[in-house]
């Protein structure tokens, strides 16, 4: 039969070879790289018989070649798990981004402490060289195999899978079962580190038994696998829970309920500076504030559609024999300030903005310090406008997203145009109206993007920026979506020029989006270390001694006056502990204050960066800070 190689090259083959059988007749160097093939386009084993047609080899770099790598380690972790700890339960074991994990029921209780000896186990393994055979057996003939071996959770699988065959791959006397692909031997995981243990519940279910989790990375070479674990220790110095403990930011508290946060005083600062950022920014651009209740009449969240598409996600109850949701969205809230009065086309677009706390459910297993909560507070606005007013209302949108992100320091984005989701309320031409405004409105700007298929949310499609920090993650940031469908379901009109009656279009956006998010997003961003116009606590005053606290306390006040944030420290420590002190806060500037500061009415300044500068005019140095604050300058050093 007749292959195309990689698009180029056509030779005959023998019928029920395999691709590495003919990689290591007619291309060595291939075969020593290839990792897994596309065999007409469909992800394959280097040992599965070819077909006639295409053949791409894929080699690391290329798509799915991390996927098969990553998922062939898990299994080789798996076996050596299996080997150390006789009666394990194996569970799944997929590829993640930038790695993989493996779900283990383990009569002991694992601790990080057994990692090396996996690992150990697992170079053994690959040292062995032991090929990966794939195997298709009937499904009754893997459920009485795995039942045997007290394989519970591969039994539960199978049953649940209508298919009559399924695949089983075999690597010496460890079998699993997988769809594959894999490496076609051990001997070709080269790469690798197991990282961390954690919980997790059988199929993410609270009521299910609690499994051993062991997430690990791999990498065909040892330079990026170096560079990754570099990453994630740069990562770990980032960590916003780590940080917002030691600066005393926020706190957690179980007694209270899991995914709600308790901002302290630095952290409500923090918190209150962004918020006066977004209803400063939304004043200026025509935004009204608004305000809504936290809790509504179930019978609005039929209306709005989210009781059918969002209930599991949603907290509601009943009383006196009426049902009440705790909002989950701040939408429904803005359409019926909306119908309050009738409209005409001269009061559009109407933009309504709130900084609306809301309250989703997700599963305890998921929650993530501030990234992922229960209750959170979104910039969130609704735009009430005309169908020809909805293009121009987007792009104004996202040149307001684009300039907040910039504002608190990001300025690299990835932007993706979000269609149709599988479940949608609407007509099929009313989605693709919305979503043509959206894609317009992006090209007309220059904005590049990636359409996500079906991402979009259920009555509308929507624009995702996803935002990327200092060490080059990506985040969830701002959306704007275009809604013809809940002013239709809420009967929203305006009267035209015409005096007929109109329907309005809906755009929601958010700017910054949740701002529990963004908040830990700015953390990890500057690792703690804020911008002067950021930071909680932007000046501490360290007097030299106790004759000198009177001059610092003065100091203080007139800091106080202008606005800044500054603190005294009269503790009775050494200035060096003191300065210490403030640099483990990551305070911008600590002044010391001694006899000379005193009698020349200056400062000595020190930035958190370690640089010392004496005899500083008090009045310069206010001049300067004040100067960076409203400039909402992003420069860390005092001669920056």
């Amino acid at each position: 039969m007749k292959v195309t190689i990689d698009g180029s090259a056509e030779i005959e083959v023998p019928q029920g070879v395999s691709a590495q059988q003919v990689l290591r007749e007619r291309y060595t160097e291939k075969a020593e790289s290839a990792i897994a093939v596309r065999i007409n386009g469909r992800l394959a084993d280097l040992t599965e018989p070819l077909e006639g047609g295409e053949l791409e080899v894929i080699t690391w770099g290329d798509e799915g070649a991390e996927e098969v790598y990553r998922h062939t380690a898990s299994h080789v972790m798996a076996q050596a798990v299996m080997d150390l700890f006789p009666g394990t339960k194996l569970a799944i074991g997929p590829s993640i981004a930038d790695g993989f994990y493996y779900d283990f029921d383990v009569s002991e209780s694992l601790s990080p402490d057994d990692l090396p000896r996996i690992e150990e186990r697992m170079e053994e393994i690959t040292r062995m060289d032991l090929p990966l055979v794939r195997e298709t057996w009937e499904r009754e003939e893997a459920i009485r195999f795995f039942r045997d071996q007290g394989q519970e959770y591969k039994v539960e699988m199978l049953e649940d899978m209508d298919e009559d065959h399924v695949t089983v791959y075999r690597q010496g006397d460890f079998l699993d079962l997988c769809r594959g692909p894999h490496l076609p031997s051990t001997g070709r995981l080269r790469n690798f580190r197991l990282l961390s243990l954690a919980g997790a519940y059988w199929r993410g279910d609270e009521n299910r038994p609690m499994l051993q989790r062991i997430y690990g990375t791999a990498f065909d070479n040892a330079t990026d696998l170096d560079e990754y674990l570099n990453f994630l220790q740069e990562a770990e110095r980032r960590d916003h829970r780590r940080l917002g403990k030691e600066l005393d930011l926020f706190s957690f508290h179980e007694e209270a309920g899991p995914g709600v946060v308790f901002y302290h005083p630095k952290g409500a600062v923090l918190r209150e500076i962004i918020e006066d950022f977004l209803k400063s920014e939304h004043r200026k651009r025509g935004y009204e504030v608004v305000i809504t209740p936290h809790l509504f009449r179930g019978q609005l969240w039929h209306t709005s559609g989210h009781m059918d598409y969002y209930k599991e996600n949603m907290y509601y109850f009943e009383k006196d024999g009426m049902e009440y949701v705790v909002k989950p969205m701040n939408c429904p809230g803005h359409l019926l300030i909306y119908k309050t009065r009738p409209r005409s086309y001269r009061d559009l677009p109407l933009k309504y903005f709130e900084l609306g706390t809301v309250y989703r459910y997700e599963r305890s297993g998921v929650l993530h310090g501030l990234m992922r909560v229960r209750g959170f507070t979104q910039d969130d606005a609704h735009i009430f406008c005309t169908e020809e007013q909805l293009e121009e209302q987007v792009g104004e949108c996202l040149e307001f997203a684009f300039f907040s992100l910039r504002t608190f320091g990001f300025d690299d984005f990835e932007v993706f145009l979000s269609t149709r989701p599988e479940y949608a309320v609407g007509s099929d031409e009313l989605w693709e109206k919305a979503t043509d405004v959206l894609g317009r409105s992006l090209e007309d700007l220059g904005i590049p993007y990636s359409v996500d298929p079906g991402e979009g949310v259920f009555y509308g499609p929507k624009i995702d920026v996803k935002l990327k920090d200092a060490i080059g993650r990506s985040w969830q940031g701002p959306t704007v979506q275009a809604d013809f469908n809940l002013p239709e379901r809420f009967d929203l009109t305006y009267a035209g020029a015409d005096n007929q009656p109109h329907r309005p279009v809906m755009i929601h956006r958010v700017v910054l989006a949740g701002i529990e998010r963004f908040y830990g997003v700015l953390i990890e961003h500057y690792a703690g270390e804020f911008p002067l116009w950021l930071a909680p606590l932007q000046v501490e005053i360290i007097p030299v001694a106790d004759r000198h606290l009177d001059y610092a306390r003065e100091v203080e006040s007139i800091l106080r006056a202008s606005g800044v944030r500054s603190e005294v420290d009269d503790d009775r420590q050494t200035v060096n502990m003191k300065i210490r002190r403030a640099q483990m806060q990551k305070v911008p500037f600590s002044l010391v204050v001694g006899d000379k500061e005193i009698e020349g009415r200056t400062v000595s300044v020190r930035d958190r960066n370690g640089k010392d500068t004496r005899g500083v005019p008090l009045e310069d140095f206010l001049a300067v800070i004040l100067e960076r604050v409203r400039e909402r300058s992003l420069v860390g050093g005092w001669e920056d």
